[in-house]
């Protein structure tokens, strides 16, 4: 073989080799990467933290071994979490010779009672990560557990015990686990828990599972008007309690709420666990929708809202059918449960989620046994009370008709815009074809660079782009005569062909949204507030229906290693350094504009609608204040450069105080 084949190029020190391999042991993995295991090191990862200790005693009261569960908050940011359940096993562990069962669950991975199903038949913690990830990330942890009459506690810093376990004499009126612990500040910084947050959570908590009690606690200093000192809560009702408060006097297409439970279908003689659902649908009011699992929040729904968004639909389509309404077929899952208050929890054997914040139940299984269980249920509520379910029927009815009417209209508007010879579209617009189920959108941009950026990075179907040139004519300075003579407001009226001032008619406006979409610089501001004083002057109801709005395109991409995240701001980017990035060496990339984004980055950040973020502008709705909001715009945009220079010298020395509070 020629030794042409091989590099012979002596390494530095530096090179890559068996040194550079790093194993993490212990609970140190989750020290070092946080965001893995609770999504991140914000208020919302903190309270996380409970979630986790909250649910392992929650598993003991839904496996019938507890009824009793205490939250306590204390200053200095303790919280201290005590069932009456079985109480962790302090025995020596047959794999760790030496080390309680306790001591191992608290500082390894992957351990704990609910991997082979015999400790718990359905379980929210499923793991063995829930308690020793709390235990890692806590600057202070102590464990006491009453079991076989005895009492025994550990103490633990930063994933590691301070000492062994201690036995601490006979308790023989007690049992269970008590785990009290304060989150570290090296991880989540200054942060502190909400008790109002707290005390909202051991609430639904009790509303999840009706044979237990959650008694709060939390020191007088840390109570306010919306959170007591102490509190007992507990349910028989469970969820039907539960939206009873949530809808309180308001009225209801039915008097009776769609309320019940049932047990799964045994398979092979094992229980497969059981769903309860809670369903009222308000008529002056919107609805909410709370999706649970093994009594954990899934605040992104799931599979489990696939089964009951497929039982509640087919239910009323067949009820439709079944009273001869033959319009009923084309009945939507979004016109049965838009608008309604929905609550509806699972317990099931080793779910799956998505993520360890366990936000979106992924179980196939789940979609087909909330389906089979509610949809009986619900064929009952609606032909026990034939005028119950008529009026449920007809509300759906009408709320379909609107739907259908908007997507009729929206292919009309596309047809129409489409046909070049009943309607001329500016040049420079590249329109989209309006073929998708979507909402159209159209959006402005500035010069032809990011125009031929927005183009590639688009959806063709409902995505529009209308490059225009620099900073467009402030309308609020300028006469009526050269308004229409500017070609670049011509192209604008044209591309939204809905007309202008008295005329404008916001049935005719060819997108569903407009979308500024500028430079994330003082240009790109300047070109947005002329834009916005267009819309304000010229479209006045196309602002106030809605369909104005602002992309928020990053201004920083910060990356290390292979992590990277965006910056809209400074102040973003200062954030992110702070908390994604503490410690570590940043690469810091500024993009000069949008032009200078490739298509994939921006429609990643700014384009997509499952990733982006918009700010929707609005008018006030009162005369009154709308008359307001027009004079401070010709303040500040009219042609009276001595407006401009009053408004500044009165409220400087405001804008100045409030950066000195920020």
């Amino acid at each position: 073989m020629s030794d042409d084949l091989f590099d012979n190029t002596p390494t530095s020190s530096g090179d890559y080799d068996a040194s550079s391999i790093e194993v993490l042991e212990g609970l140190e993995p989750v020290r070092r990467r946080p965001g893995m295991y609770i999504g991140g090191t914000d208020d919302r990862a903190l309270h996380h933290l409970v979630a986790e200790v909250l649910d392992n005693s929650m598993d003991e009261a839904v496996a019938g071994h507890a009824n009793r569960i205490e939250i306590r908050l204390d200053e200095g940011n303790k919280v201290t979490i005590s069932d009456n359940g079985r109480g962790i096993p302090v025995a020596e562990h047959p794999k760790y010779p030496g080390k309680s069962t306790l001591e191992v669950i608290l500082t390894t991975l992957h351990s704990g009672g609910k991997f082979s199903g015999k400790a718990y038949a359905t379980s929210g913690g499923l793991h063995g990560v829930g308690v020793s990830v709390v235990n890692a990330l806590s600057s202070d942890t102590r464990v006491e557990v009453a079991r076989d009459k005895q009492l025994y506690a550990q103490e633990f810093a930063k994933g590691h015990p301070t000492g062994g376990l201690q036995e601490l004499g006979p308790t023989p009126n007690r049992r269970g686990t008590t785990v009290s612990f304060v989150p570290d500040t090296e991880i989540f910084g200054d942060r502190s828990f909400s008790p109002k947050r707290l005390f909202k959570l051991a609430r639904s908590k009790a509303y999840l599972f009706a044979g237990v009690e959650i008694r709060w606690k939390c020191a007088p200093s840390l109570a306010s008007e919306d959170v007591p000192e102490e509190a007992v809560f507990k349910f028989p009702g469970g969820l039907a309690d539960h939206l009873a408060e949530q809808i309180g006097g308001r009225e209801c297409v039915t008097a009776q709420p769609f309320a019940g439970s049932q047990d799964f279908a045994q398979q092979d003689g094992v229980e497969q666990g059981r769903v309860e659902w809670a369903i009222a649908w308000p008529l002056f009011s919107d609805g909410s929708t709370s999706w649970y699992c093994n009594t954990v929040p899934t605040p992104d729904g799931g599979t489990h809202e696939q089964g009951l968004r497929a039982a509640l639909t087919k239910g009323l389509r067949a009820f439709g059918e079944l009273t001869g309404v033959k319009k009923s077929k084309d009945i939507s899952a979004d016109d049965v449960m838009t608008g309604a208050e929905i609550m509806l929890s699972v317990f099931i054997r080793d779910p799956q989620f998505q993520s360890q914040t366990k936000d979106r139940l992924t179980s196939p299984e789940a979609a087909k046994l909330v389906e089979n269980a509610v949809r009986d249920h619900f064929d009952h509520f609606l032909t026990d009370n034939m005028d119950r379910g008529k009026a449920l029927l007809g509300q759906v009815m009408e709320r379909m008709d609107e739907r259908l009417r908007r997507k009729q209209e929206r292919e009309v508007k596309r047809k129409t815009a489409t046909n070049a010879k009943k309607l001329r579209l500016p040049g420079k617009l590249t329109d989209c074809s309006g073929e998708g189920d979507g909402e159209t959108e159209l959006f402005i941009v500035e010069g032809d660079s990011a125009g031929g950026s927005a183009k590639q990075a688009r959806d063709r179907k409902t995505q529009a782009i209308l490059p225009i040139r620099g900073k467009i004519l402030n309308v609020a300075s300028a006469t009526a005569d050269k308004i229409r003579a500017n070609s670049e407001i011509a192209d604008l009226s044209l591309a939204m062909g809905c007309g202008t001032r008295k005329d404008c008619d916001p049935e005719n406006l060819r997108y569903d949204r407009i979308i500024i979409m500028t430079d994330a610089d003082v240009d790109g501001a300047h070109i947005a507030t002329l834009l916005m004083t267009f819309f304000f002057q010229e479209m006045p109801e196309i602002v106030r229906n809605g369909h104005l709005y602002l992309a928020q395109p990053p201004l920083y991409r910060l990356t290390a290693g292979k992590e990277s995240r965006y910056a809209r701001d400074d102040a973003h980017r200062k954030e992110l350094e702070e908390t994604v990035f503490k410690g570590k060496k940043v690469e810091v990339g500024r993009f000069k504009g949008l032009g200078e984004m490739n298509p994939g980055q921006l429609r990643e950040t700014t384009m997509n609608p499952e990733t982006r973020s918009l700010i929707r502008i609005t008018l006030p709705q009162e005369f009154e204040q709308r008359a307001a909001v027009k004079e401070l715009v010709d303040q500040l945009m009219g042609r009276n450069p001595e407006h401009r220079f009053n408004f500044i010298q009165n409220n400087a020395g405001e804008f100045d105080r409030e950066m000195i509070d920020a």
